[in-house]
C-alpha cells in the first residue's frame, strides 16, 4: 500500500513523465526494464536521470542527420551575410573617403570664397603688379621671337617699340616704389626695408627676377636693330644663346643676399638658439645653391665654347651641288642665299638650316643627326622659368 501510494503521488507530481517510461518499455532488445522483480520502483527513477535518458532515447539517427544538415545550411547561409573585418573593400573605403572630402568641399566653398576675397583686398597692390609683369613678359618674349623669325625682314620701329617699352616698364616700377629701393637687389644689396617677413621677400624677389628678364630682352632688342652687314644674322643667333645663358646664372646669384638675410636676421626665438638656428639655415642655404652653381657649369661652359669656335654645320656649297637641287632651298623655298652642304649632301641656305638648328639636332630631309646639342635660345626667346630661391 505505501508504495502504490508513492507511485500515484509521483505520477500525480510529474503527469509528463509516465508517457516516457511506456516508451522505455517498448523499445525492442532491451530485455526487461525493470530486473529486480520490483517493476514500479525500479521503472521512476529521479526527474533529473529520467529526462537525460529520454533526450537520448529519443533522438533518432534520421533527426541528427536533419539537425546536421539544418546547422550546416544555417553556416553557409550566414557566411556571405556576415564577412569578417579583414573582407573590406578598400576601393570602396577610399571613394568613401573622396566622397566626405567633396561634401567637406561642398559645405566649405562660401568660407573660402570669402577668405579669397579677403586676402584679394589685402595682396590686391601685389597681385596687380604681379599680372602686369607676367603679360608684359609674354608679349616682349612673343614679339622678339617673331622678329628674330623675319630675318632680314624684321621691322626696325617694332624692335624700337620693344626696347622702349621695356626700359619703361622697368623704370616705371622702381619709381613707384622708391622708398624700399628695389634696385639695390639687381647689385647684390639688400633694399631697405626694415622687416621682411616672407611674403615680402617673395614679392621682393619675383620683381627683381622679372626685372632681369627685361633688361636682357632689352638687349637682344638692340642687337635686332644692329644692321646685318655689321652683324650677320648667324652671329646674331650667338648672341641671343649668350645672353640667355648669362641672364639665367645672373638670376639664380641675385636671390642669394635676400634669402640668407631672411633666414638668420628672422629666427623664431630671439634667443641664441634662434641665432644658431638661422645660421644653420643660411648655411645649409648657400651649400645648396653651390650644389645647383657647379650642376650647370658643364652647361655653361659648353655654351662658351660654342660662342667663341662658332661650329659650323656643313661646308659651302658648289653651283653643280647647287643645280642637284634646283637651286631651291627645301626649307624657305627660294634660291640659295649662301648655300650650305651638310655631311648628308643636302643642301640648305645658312640661315635657314642655322634656324632649323635652333630646335633640331637632325637633317630637316634625311634626319641625319648633324648637331650634338640643341641651341634652343638662338631664336631671341626667354625663360619663362621663375627664379624664386
Amino acid at each position: 500500500m505505501r508504495r502504490h501510494k508513492s507511485a500515484r503521488t509521483w505520477t500525480r507530481k510529474t503527469p509528463t513523465m509516465q508517457p516516457n517510461c511506456g516508451h522505455l518499455h517498448s523499445i525492442p532488445g532491451s530485455g526487461d526494464p525493470c530486473p529486480g522483480g520490483d517493476r514500479d520502483s525500479s521503472c521512476h527513477p529521479s526527474p533529473g536521470a529520467v529526462h537525460i535518458q529520454l533526450g537520448e532515447a529519443r533522438e533518432s539517427p534520421s533527426s541528427r542527420q536533419g539537425s546536421q544538415s539544418r546547422s550546416h545550411g544555417h553556416g553557409e547561409a550566414a557566411g556571405p551575410e556576415d564577412p569578417g573585418p579583414d573582407s573590406e573593400d578598400p576601393g570602396g573605403s577610399s571613394l568613401s573617403e573622396l566622397r566626405y572630402l567633396l561634401q567637406w568641399l561642398h559645405k566649405s566653398l562660401p568660407y573660402l570664397l570669402i577668405l579669397c576675397v579677403k586676402l584679394l583686398m589685402q595682396h590686391l597692390s601685389g597681385i596687380s603688379l604681379g599680372i602686369g609683369l607676367l603679360t608684359t613678359y609674354a608679349y616682349a618674349n612673343k614679339s622678339i621671337v617673331n622678329q628674330v623669325f623675319l630675318r632680314e625682314r624684321c621691322s626696325k620701329l617694332q624692335c624700337t617699340w620693344l626696347l622702349l617699352y621695356l626700359s619703361g616698364s622697368a623704370l616705371l616700377l622702381y619709381y613707384t616704389f622708391h622708398s624700399q629701393s628695389l634696385y639695390y637687389s639687381l647689385i647684390f644689396l639688400n633694399p631697405t626695408v626694415d622687416f621682411m617677413n616672407f611674403w615680402e621677400v617673395l614679392w621682393i624677389v619675383g620683381v627683381t627676377d622679372f626685372i632681369l628678364k627685361f633688361l636682357f630682352m632689352g638687349f637682344k632688342c638692340f642687337i635686332l636693330l644692329v644692321p646685318s652687314f655689321i652683324m650677320s644674322f648667324k652671329s646674331k643667333g650667338y648672341w641671343y644663346l649668350l645672353l640667355e645663358e648669362l641672364c639665367q646664372y645672373y638670376r639664380m646669384f641675385v636671390p642669394i643676399p635676400l634669402w640668407f638675410r631672411f633666414l638668420i636676421a628672422h629666427g623664431e626665438l630671439d634667443s641664441g638658439l634662434g641665432w644658431t638656428l638661422g645660421i644653420l639655415l643660411g648655411l645649409l642655404y648657400l651649400i645648396l645653391k653651390l650644389l645647383s652653381f657647379f650642376g650647370q657649369l658643364r652647361n655653361f661652359r659648353q655654351v662658351l665654347r660654342i660662342f667663341f669656335t662658332r661650329p659650323h654645320y656643313g661646308v659651302p656649297a658648289s653651283k653643280r651641288q647647287c643645280s642637284e637641287s634646283d637651286d631651291i632651298c627645301p626649307i624657305c623655298q627660294a634660291e640659295f642665299q649662301k648655300p650650305i652642304l651638310l655631311i648628308c649632301q643636302h643642301t640648305f641656305c645658312e640661315e635657314c638650316i642655322s634656324l632649323w638648328f635652333n630646335r633640331e639636332k637632325t637633317c630637316p630631309l634625311c634626319r641625319t643627326v648633324i648637331s650634338d646639342h640643341v641651341n634652343k635660345w638662338k631664336d631671341g626667346a626667354t625663360s619663362m622659368h621663375l627664379q624664386i630661391f
